[in-house]
């Protein structure tokens, strides 16, 4: 038996889970200047898994890479659900947010 594409699901399915809160997380701490990151982490980890020989590594790689590109729309789309007060507001940045 092969079970490759069954750790690769799993691996996807714990990834996109692990970013959920990462993006709560940074929207609330940092605000949506930090977008940047998540755009230079994502096309990083994309390159190399351009080189990575392992199947199950580099799809993993790119999971998480598409995951990081991903998340810079997610994080804008987060400060959207602050400001519907769909979840806290960082009381330190509430001038970063529509009235």
């Amino acid at each position: 038996m092969f079970f490759t594409g069954i750790f690769i699901a799993i691996g996807t399915f714990i990834i996109i889970g692990v970013f959920h809160p990462i993006v709560i997380k940074c929207e609330y701490y940092f605000g949506t200047s930090q977008w940047w990151l998540f755009l230079v982490v994502g096309l990083a980890t994309l390159l190399i898994a351009l080189f990575v020989e392992d199947v199950l590594t580099s799809s993993l790689l790119g999971v998480f890479g598409a995951s990081c590109l991903w998340s810079i729309g997610e994080l804008f789309e987060q400060k959207k659900r602050v400001e519907k007060g769909w979840f806290p507001m960082n009381p330190r940045r509430k001038n970063e947010y529509k009235k």
